[in-house]
């Protein structure tokens, strides 16, 4: 569990005063993520309802980007997309401070993960991305990708001295391509906007639904990663979790088919990215693979945090190179 800063509960009651959002019954830490400190949050309200609610308190992001994040899920949720909407006071503020650090709460989404999807997961996640992506076209506020290829740039050097022959060669080599890739006219016009940018299955949440055995979508959470990037990368990022062998890495081509043809239902993607959509594949890996190195080898301080194992995305990046996989060939020339 990443708690980083310890929360009582009468800073908790302090903040669901001034929200008005009634008395606090629990606040639990929650054992997952490795950036904010999270807290679950019960409270009883006046009519004896139990509602519920995630606290967040912000550890690397400063109050000046928070506003992105918090705004663009404010906007989603007004929009119909399924995602936690941010709690505003009396006056639309939406960005608080708790035990000296930027916070706010949103809604708790019911349900749980999907830790081993099928098809009919990839479905309705590939679906929604798409809707997800069309409803923040008219969001006002932009960031870049903070996890884009600058940070890339920055954090390589730091990186190497902690990395053998065969890692250093894979990680210069990969970086040299897709610098090159970012330069060119090709990837500069692919559809671009807000973006969740790291929505794996511990970031999506299910319900029983109808039928033996099938669930329902509740809802897409955890936007600290969000920014402004390429579509096609936040699908990619999908493809590289929600459809892979966690063993060796390897793309699980007819779910990924699935995904892609599911996104496609509400978004079409353009011949251009049917074209790249193999290079954005590799981004995706480089990407996750940079930060688990990072957060192994030049970790925070943080209650009984657990860095991930980077292994797994060096072994996803090399399935990309040695097998691009193009999601519907006949379209790459489109």
């Amino acid at each position: 569990m990443a708690v980083f800063t310890e929360v009582s509960p009468a800073q908790a009651q302090a903040l669901l005063d001034h929200l008005n959002l009634g008395q606090l019954a629990s606040l639990r830490g929650i054992g997952a993520g490795i950036e904010n400190t999270n807290y679950f949050v019960d409270c009883t309200q006046a009519e004896g309802h139990l509602q519920r609610y995630v606290l967040t308190l912000f550890e690397r992001l400063t109050a000046e980007q928070l506003p992105f994040y918090l705004r663009l899920m404010q906007h989603l949720a007004q929009r119909g997309v399924p995602v936690p909407e941010p709690h505003a006071d009396a006056s639309g503020e939406i960005l608080f401070e708790v035990a000296g650090k930027p916070a706010a709460i949103v809604d708790r989404l019911h349900g749980g993960h999907q830790l081993a999807p099928d098809a009919f997961h990839c479905e309705q996640v590939g679906a929604t991305l798409a809707r997800m992506h069309l409803a923040g076209q008219d969001f006002a506020l932009h960031q870049p990708n903070l996890r884009g290829l600058a940070w890339w740039r920055e954090v390589t050097p730091q990186l190497l001295p902690f990395l053998d022959t065969a890692e250093t060669a894979l990680l210069q080599e990969e970086l040299a391509y897709q610098e090159q890739l970012a330069a060119s006219p090709r990837y500069a016009d692919l559809p671009k906007g807000p973006i969740h940018a790291d929505l794996f299955r511990d970031n999506v949440m299910f319900e029983p639904g109808e039928g033996p055995g099938r669930e329902r979508l509740t809802g897409f959470f955890d936007f600290y990663f969000a920014g402004c990037d390429t579509w096609l990368f936040d699908l990619a990022v999908c493809l590289n979790d929600w459809c892979i062998d966690l063993s060796d890495g390897r793309l699980i081509e007819e779910r990924a088919a699935v995904f892609v043809a599911s996104y496609e239902s509400v978004r079409p993607l353009s011949g251009a990215e049917h074209r790249l959509l193999p290079a954005l594949l590799r981004a995706a890996a480089l990407r996750f693979w940079l930060s688990r190195l990072y957060d192994l080898h030049l970790p925070r301080e943080a209650s009984l945090l657990k860095a991930h194992d980077p292994r797994h995305f060096e072994r996803v990046l090399r399935q990309r190179i040695a097998k691009p996989w193009h999601a519907m060939p006949e379209r790459i020339d489109a």
